[in-house]
């Protein structure tokens, strides 16, 4: 059966103009990843990768929003990051036991592109600006990691909750006026917190003027106080 592709996944010629870590590849490299790779189209809650499944593909978004978590015990979850297009996925198992080491689900309709790991590897062990861009696109990831860390196991929950709005303010929607494409309950588990105590501190800044909300819209008001309350913890 030939399942069609979508106009941005046609080809690997896009991610080439759109990704940093493929921009490096010739014409000939691209022809390699774009081998027996294949796109799927996911609604809101599909999960896109799972934890403990064999890491098989790297992904990477083409269309849509996702959230990448940790499954801990009693099913708790910790998001790490929201994950929108062109942001490459799948290790860091695919170099270690071959099992991918969180999930991934989609918070909107997704779409995203599967690429076999032996391609990847293959133009990594040929090509050193590649193989240099993943190093660089790993270390950046292990980078932002550590301060997600140290945000969520020392910081008091205001702190952590300040975070996210920045966060989602200006990393993810990129203004300070947005539609929240996650639930109360996903910000309690971008801030490590209950859905309860994500609610009320949100409330506690909207009664003190730091944020303003309405349904599922938020806009940040006094962003400065927001960077001191994340700076103080």
């Amino acid at each position: 059966m030939e399942y069609p592709k979508s106009q941005v996944c046609k080809s690997c010629d896009n991610c080439n103009e759109k990704s940093k870590t493929f921009s490096v590849l010739t014409d000939a490299e691209l022809l390699i990843l774009n081998k027996d790779r294949f796109e799927v189209v996911f609604e809101p809650g599909q999960m896109v990768l799972k934890q403990g499944a064999p890491a098989t593909h790297f992904v990477s978004l083409t269309m849509g929003m996702a959230k990448l978590y940790l499954e801990g015990f009693d099913k708790k979850k910790i998001i790490l990051e929201i994950v929108k297009p062109w942001k490459l996925f799948g290790g860091p198992g695919i170099f270690t036991d071959m099992r991918y080491h969180y999930s991934v689900s989609s918070l909107t309709e997704t779409a995203a592109c599967f690429i076999p790991v032996e391609n990847v590897k293959q133009l990594i062990r040929s090509n050193p600006a590649f193989a240099e861009s993943m190093i660089v696109h790993s270390s950046m990831n292990g980078s932002r990691n550590f301060e997600r860390l140290l945000s969520l196991t020392q910081k008091q929950m205001p702190g952590r909750l300040a975070d996210v709005l920045l966060y989602l303010s200006q990393d993810v929607h990129q203004t300070q006026k947005f539609n929240l494409s996650i639930t109360r309950q996903e910000i309690g588990e971008l801030s490590n917190m209950t859905k309860e105590s994500a609610t009320r501190i949100l409330k506690d800044f909207e009664n003190e003027g730091i944020i303003r909300l309405e349904g599922k819209e938020i806009e940040v008001l006094r962003i400065d106080t927001l960077r001191e309350i994340s700076i103080r913890g």
